[in-house]
Parts: structure tokens; sequence; C-alpha cells
């Protein structure tokens, strides 16, 4: 210890505390007293044993859904070359790598109708955030619109990065159909944010009257989109999208809400104002087929002035998951999981019909509302205690409003036990009623 502080120039520990004014400064951590590898492994057991599984306890949360991960997969993004590596700025020594992020990027581009995608953002949160600053960098207007009923995370990392350049975020207003109304008239606009299907899992096929909104307002339009829903479903290419952002969970296991890959592609012409880096082919010195980074808008490799963006680590693993996953289904495999994943969801919806739920909104992909007939708060407790998660209560967007997800994971079995346990919950509040 003696010889550390003499190295450091100092006479005690504390001197390396100084800089800390007193009244911040804390005694110590509480922590528990040492204990052996072996203990502390047992420990985290214990702890782990309290977590519940998709299969322990089924649940129909929407957003971030249980999807099937073929073991294909997990081979693939398992390999040393890929799970181990960093950024690729020596292209020599890094084809391979480069190589899957350009094969990601194709495969987003297909699937959006757009020209051009960047190696993803971190989320679809920072991927909305970061397309309606590039929005403001092109169209030099203030204002951005949004659906009003967005998920609030999103709601809520946009205007944190909205708020340094002084962007005005202007939330439009729902339709009785759940889709957002289009007629609005505001002026100063940079970009219309839409989600399709959106929040409420209305699917939306407005297209020309999308097209006229954005022309009217001589704004961009940005898509927020399902990549599951686009294998079956018109691109946002179809209908005008400038840029198309969203959460890319292909091959991508739930781990407790992350980590998470998000999707963000655009026009060409915009790609000069793209945030993050993108992935191009290209030929060596020999004339052979090779890949490098074209683009780096980044403050450390160009002036800060310059730069786009400071989002620079992307999601480079979750990248090659997603395109494994898409390379082991193929064309006609995630056809058919899109289908089965609206099958699933319109057979629940059905049976919750049946024992008195309501369904505002008819046409959805894989997620949907669902009114409870009694408070929505009460039927999740009840339901938890029989060993179900239910859906998310979003209250404030609707009363007892219940929003579900379903995928292919939710088997015939799954989906008819847990409208059976709400329908003995239903049962039970209406005998206590009486």
């Amino acid at each position: 210890m003696r010889e550390m502080l003499e190295y450091l120039g100092i006479k005690s520990i504390e001197e390396l505390f100084e800089d800390i004014p007193e009244e911040i400064r804390i005694d110590g951590l509480n922590l528990p007293p040492a204990k052996e590898e072996m203990e502390v492994e047992m420990e985290i057991k214990k702890i782990l044993e309290k977590n519940k599984s998709f299969f322990d306890m089924p649940h129909f949360l929407p957003i971030i859904k249980p999807h099937y991960i073929p073991a294909a997969v997990e081979e693939i993004v398992g390999r040393q070359e890929f799970y181990t590596s960093y950024t690729p700025y020596q292209p020599e020594a890094s084809q391979g790598i480069l190589q899957a992020m350009f094969e990601y990027q194709s495969v987003v581009c297909e699937l959006t109708g757009m020209d051009v995608a960047n190696v993803s953002m971190y989320d679809s949160a920072t991927a909305l955030a970061e397309a309606c600053l590039m929005a403001y960098r092109i169209k030099k207007k203030k204002k951005i619109l949004i659906p009003s009923n967005i998920f609030w995370n999103k709601k809520s990392v946009l205007k944190n990065y909205a708020k340094g350049v002084g962007l005005e975020i202007v939330e439009v207003g729902i339709n009785k159909d759940g889709k957002m109304n289009l007629d609005m008239d505001e002026e100063d606009v940079s970009a219309i944010y839409i989600e399709n299907p959106n929040f409420f899992g209305v699917i939306d096929n407005r297209y020309k009257e999308i097209q006229e909104m954005k022309e009217r307002l001589d704004a961009m339009l940005i898509v927020g989109t399902d990549p599951l829903y686009l294998t079956i479903f018109n691109p946002p290419s179809k209908y005008g999208a400038d840029i198309v952002i969203g959460e890319g969970y292909f091959g991508n296991p739930l781990n407790f809400g992350g980590p998470l890959l998000g999707i963000f592609a655009c026009k060409k012409e915009h790609v000069r104002q793209m945030p993050g880096k993108i992935v191009g082919a290209t030929v060596d010195a020999n004339g052979n087929r090779a890949f490098c980074m074209t683009l780096q808008t980044r403050e450390q490799h160009i002036r800060r002035s310059k730069a786009t963006s400071n989002i620079c680590s992307n999601e480079a693993l979750l990248c090659i998951a997603f395109l494994a996953y898409t390379a082991v289904l193929g064309r006609s495999g995630l056809r058919k999981v899109a289908i089965k994943n609206m099958e699933n969801a319109k057979y629940m919806a059905n049976e919750l019909e049946k024992i008195g739920f309501l369904l505002p909104y008819k046409n959805f992909f894989n997620e949907f509302v669902a009114i409870s007939p009694i408070k929505a708060e009460k039927l999740n407790e009840q339901l938890l205690e029989k060993g179900i998660h239910g859906g998310l209560i979003i209250d404030e967007y609707i009363k007892n409003g219940i929003l579900f997800g379903v995928t292919e994971m939710h088997s015939k079995n799954t989906m008819d036990e847990a409208v059976k346990k709400m329908k003995e919950i239903l049962e039970e509040e209406n005998e206590t009623a009486k």
C-alpha cells in the first residue's frame, strides 16, 4: 500500500477523494461479508430460481414478445469470429464480420423497401429519436408530429433528444378506428411519424391518404414498423416513407427486455445525413470482392460539427442474429411465421370476445386491444395468481383496455388455458357482485 501511495505522490487514501465534496461522501458500502466462489455461485442460483420463463408462466405482453429461435441461429451467433469481434476498423482482418453486416443491411433494405440501411441503432426508441434529428437536419423545421398512442419509452427518449436542439414534439390524436388522425393542419413540420402496425396493433392501409398528408405538410415521413409484419404486407416505401425504423428482434432472445436492435433505413438521397455506420461492397487491389466501412459519421471520425450522431458501438452481434434467423427461415419461412402470428392473435381475440371482452379494433397483426369486463388491474392480478401474466394495461388510452401480444409461441392449449382462467375470474367476480 505504501509503495502505491508513494508512486501516486500522495500520503494517504483520503487524498484520492479530496476533490469529492464532504457532504456527498459516504462511510462505506453496506455489503455482506465476503464469500468463497462456490458460495457466491450457490447464492446466485437461489436468486435465479425466482425467475419464471415463458414456459413456466406464459405471458401475453406486447412490444417484446417471445419468438422461437432455431438452434442454428444460436450456433452461428456463438462462433468466436462473431461473438468476440468489435468494430471492424481493419477491413483486411475483418472480412467475415463486414460481409455479415453488409448482408444484414441488404435484408433490412429488402424488407423495408428503402435504398440503404445502417448497421443498427441501440433500439427502436433511439432509432426514432435519431430519425427525427435527421429530418430536422434536412428540413430545418422545428415541429415533429407523432401519434399520441406510442409506447412511452419511445416518447420519453424522443423528448430527451429533441430538447437539445429545441424541437417541438406535437402529439396527434387517434381516430375512433384506432388510427392516427391525418387531417392535421400544422406548419413548420420537419417530420411526421406513424406506426404500422401501431401501438394498438392496428394495421394502417391508408396509403394514398398518408402520402397526401406528407406532401401537404412538406415534411419527411418516418414509419415505425415490425419486420415480421413486412414479410406479408406492403413495405413503407409503398406509401412514401423517407425513413423506416423498427425493433430488430429476429433471432434475439428476450433477456428481460434487452439488449435490443434498432432498425434504421432511408432513401439514398438522404444517406449523408444518416446516423451510425454503413458497410459497403468494393474490390481489393487484386480485383476480388471485398467489404469495408463506407460511412462513419461519428464525431471521433470527422469534425464534430459534421457528425450526425454519437451512436457508435452498434448492436453488431444482434444484427448477425437477425441475419442468421432470416437466412435459416428464408422468405417462405418468415411468411409462415407471420401468418401463424396473425392466426393466433385472431384466435385469442375471438375467444376473449366469447367470454365478454370487447374488441374496439378488428384489423390487427399480432397485438390487439381488448376491453376487460372488470377492472383491468384486478383481472391481471388474479390471473398472475393463477400462473399467467396477462397483457399490458393501457388505461391511459382506453378504460380497462389491455394490449395483448400473441406469437407463434402461444400454442392453442396455452391460449385456451389463459382464456379459461380469465373466464373463471369473471364468473367469480359476478358471483361476488350478486
